[in-house]
């Protein structure tokens, strides 16, 4: 398996300089759908400024059931697409599946690793940007008390949590950090309404910043914490604009780049393991006029410091995927 920190597309390159007819590639959204402003819908803009840039073409498909998986995994490699470029951690299983089925065709996968000769597995630090972002929310509370709310109660979504919440104590050491979830099976990603109810008990506890990484989910989220007049965090997209003034900031999982590239590498893209860190510009958070006078200058300055000094190395945020006790918690 080969730790790559860079995408490399020169094998694409060559092939179509060399006038090799490419594959129409191919994108398969995880549950949620395309348009849920949060990770798929990310991926769906990463195709689109590819097929804009390019005039190309490629497939795409939205499962409605996780039953759907394998099938249109299949399918896809079935109808000549490569690469394909599935989403979640959750087809982690169908790739270790389907991918040596067809072992001329290339898979990329979002958010997990599988180790196939013919699989990218793209991975984020997760925890690193919402370091960030729990540094941003401790500057701007005022009750003493934020919040999380994620999708599933699974290890990745707790890496949010962890980071976030070890990134606002780094601010306010006895700040309160309420955690909740959605729930345990993937319905979990497509439940504004329950959100919205989570968000809401919290903000009656005490929150004044509720940060939010649960897909779909986290609109419902968003739209409790501007009715009960605090702050919100959104996740994976810029999401500042749902909420002019009342998002605090996003943080950014920048999925469309990994998508692009993937399309643009095209089927002879290398394989191995993309680790998509604060250094490689793969996560972050959000500023724009929408929430310009959310963050101040100062506030800036500070979550930049903390940044630099991740990368560096000076700072360690914890991953709760490789160690399950966070020292936040």
């Amino acid at each position: 398996m080969t730790l790559m920190h860079k995408f490399l597309g020169a094998a694409a390159a060559l092939a179509l300089s060399a006038g090799m007819a490419a594959a129409e590639p191919a994108l398969i959204f995880d549950l949620g759908g395309k348009f849920d402003k949060s990770f798929n819908e990310a991926a769906h803009n990463g195709a689109q400024r590819w097929a804009k840039e390019t005039g190309g073409t490629y497939k795409e498909l939205e499962m409605q059931s996780a039953a759907q998986r394998v099938q249109f995994a299949r399918r896809m490699a079935e109808s000549g697409a490569n690469p394909i470029v599935v989403m979640g951690f959750q087809n982690m299983e169908t790739l270790k599946e389907v991918a040596p089925e067809y072992p001329n065709t290339r898979f990329v996968l979002i958010d997990a690793v599988v180790e196939a000769p013919n699989v990218r597995s793209v991975i984020f630090t997760e925890h690193e940007g919402s370091y960030l972002v729990g540094m941003l929310a401790a500057m701007a509370n005022k009750t003493g008390t934020i919040s999380f709310v994620g999708g599933m109660d699974i290890p990745l979504i707790t890496a949010f949590a962890c980071g976030y919440a070890q990134g606002a104590k780094a601010v306010k050491p006895d700040i309160k950090v309420i955690v909740n979830y959605t729930g345990d099976t993937p319905a979990a990603w497509n439940d504004p309404v329950k959100g919205g109810e989570i968000a809401k008990a919290q903000i009656s506890q005490g929150s004044d910043v509720v940060f939010a990484a649960a897909g779909g989910t986290g609109l419902g989220v968003l739209q409790a914490a501007a009715d009960g007049g605090v702050l919100s965090i959104g996740v994976d997209s810029n999401q500042n604009y749902l909420h002019s003034g009342k998002v605090l900031t996003s943080m950014l999982k920048l999925v469309d780049n990994a998508v692009h590239q993937a399309f643009s590498d095209g089927p002879e893209l290398e394989t191995g393991v993309v680790l998509m860190n604060l250094a490689a510009g793969g996560v972050g958070y959000a500023l724009d006029e929408h929430n310009a006078a959310l963050v101040s200058d100062e506030m800036k300055a500070k979550a930049e410091e903390a940044k630099a000094a991740i990368i560096a190395g000076t700072i360690s945020v914890h991953d709760y995927r490789t160690d399950s006790t966070c020292p936040a918690f």
